[in-house]
């Protein structure tokens, strides 16, 4: 695939459009991401196991709700995030959203290579030191399906995900059995403490950025409906599994390590499994979101290039030691990521009654005021609440740009040509 068939740039055009399965099958493989699976066992440790289902349904409720209203946008656009950003933060004012959501994908992309090298070294005894060529070797090997696009995402997934569905049914069998069945399970009591809403919070911060990003594949959608089903289903019911399975086993175990959990289970060949074809599922689309947010950043079509070099840039981050900063990543990235799509949502209902003209028919402004400042109250609110991080997030900037916009807060309208 060429790299001018990406869009890089530039509007997805109507006949480069894709059915419902698959993009569906894209994103769903993009949610099966271990690193969830950590996260929910982090929220497994700290609840019962009905309260465990809750939190998970609730989070994964309002993520979907988030991922399926920026779809539609992008669908209808044929934008993706950092593109529609332009039209909300200004040509130069965009590369804020650039730059945080390409960090974002980059620390996931860090965090995803670093465990599976120190995984490998721990599952199959091999000294501590290979870790650090291991996750050279990783990172830039994860790199080469998303240097094909969406063809060898679209491949990849159709492989690696029913089998990763077939892994957790065991794992979560066996958590269950050694409970001592259903009443074991529910009997099992929470070692540790967390509030709902900080579990809320690192459940829709899994994918905060995720569900953000996606937008580069659901702006393929063929249809507004398409893109709306495929980031709901996908979402709701891939980051539940996924938070859902972490928090199972953990709960039983007392252990957030789902490679732990297995080593316990005697499943030590099938956790080197899962976090190959798990990992590699999910680092190419990982990888592939940092380069869109690059290539908007520096304004080049040139996506191979700047995929490569986000790579690399992946990797001297796992070696820098990304692996244990999991937890409070999650909740800076819950409460940082979201106002950004509350700020995209409100302007283009709002600020552009729905309908986004095409890129190259405007004159943008470098600065638009009102999307920054909107989105830095929505930021800071959401730093500061109590209550579920990214909700206030998107809340507190979708008004905030409205409210702006009807105080004469926008630095100039768009002109055009």
């Amino acid at each position: 695939m060429s790299q001018s068939t990406e869009f890089a740039l530039c509007e997805v055009p109507t006949n480069q459009r894709k059915g419902l399965m698959s993009i569906f099958l894209v994103l769903f493989s993009f949610t099966f991401f271990t690193g969830t699976m950590f996260a929910g066992g982090e929220i497994g440790m700290s609840f019962s196991f009905l309260d465990m289902l809750w939190i998970s349904v609730l989070g994964n409720v309002l993520l979907a709700i988030y991922a399926a209203a920026l779809a539609f946008i992008s669908s209808r656009s044929g934008l993706n995030a950092v593109l529609m950003g332009r039209f909300c933060f200004g040509e130069v004012g965009s590369k804020l959203s650039d730059l945080i959501l390409g960090f974002a994908e980059l620390g996931w992309y860090a965090w995803g290579t670093a465990t599976l090298a120190i995984s490998l070294c721990t599952l199959l005894g091999w000294p501590e030191w290979v870790k650090y060529p291991l996750m050279v070797l990783l990172g830039l090997g994860f790199c080469i399906t998303a240097l094909v696009g969406f063809k060898g995402l679209n491949l990849l997934s159709r492989f690696s995900v029913p089998l990763m569905m077939v892994l957790l049914v065991v794992s979560m069998t066996k958590a269950t059995q050694h409970a001592g069945g259903w009443p074991g399970l529910l009997g099992i009591e929470p070692g540790h403490s967390m509030s709902w809403s900080v579990a809320i919070t690192i459940v829709f911060g899994t994918f905060a950025s995720g569900a953000t990003q996606a937008t580069n594949w659901s702006r393929l959608s063929r249809s507004g409906k398409v893109a709306i089903a495929s980031s709901f289903l996908s979402f709701f019911a891939g980051n539940g599994l996924m938070i859902i399975a972490g928090g199972w086993c953990a709960i039983v175990y007392q252990n957030a390590d789902i490679v732990d959990v297995m080593m316990l289970q005697g499943l030590s060949v099938v956790a080197i499994i899962m976090l190959c074809l798990n990992l590699w599922t999910i680092q190419g689309p990982t990888i592939y979101n940092v380069s869109a947010a690059a290539c908007n950043l520096v304004r080049t079509d040139r996506r191979r290039s700047v995929t490569l070099l986000s790579a690399i840039a992946g990797i001297l981050l796992a070696v820098a030691g990304m692996s244990d900063m999991l937890v409070p990543f999650l909740k800076l990235l819950g409460s940082i990521i979201p106002p950004i799509g509350g700020v995209i949502m409100a302007d283009f209902w709002v600020g552009h009654r729905g309908r986004y003209p095409q890129l190259n028919e405007i004159t943008l402004p470098n600065f638009n005021l009102q999307g920054l400042l909107a989105y830095a109250i929505g930021a800071v609110f959401a730093c500061a609440s109590p209550w579920v991080a990214p909700i206030v997030g998107i809340l507190v900037a979708a008004v905030a740009y409205v409210v702006l916009g009807l105080c004469g807060m926008r630095c100039r309208g768009e002109q055009r040509k």
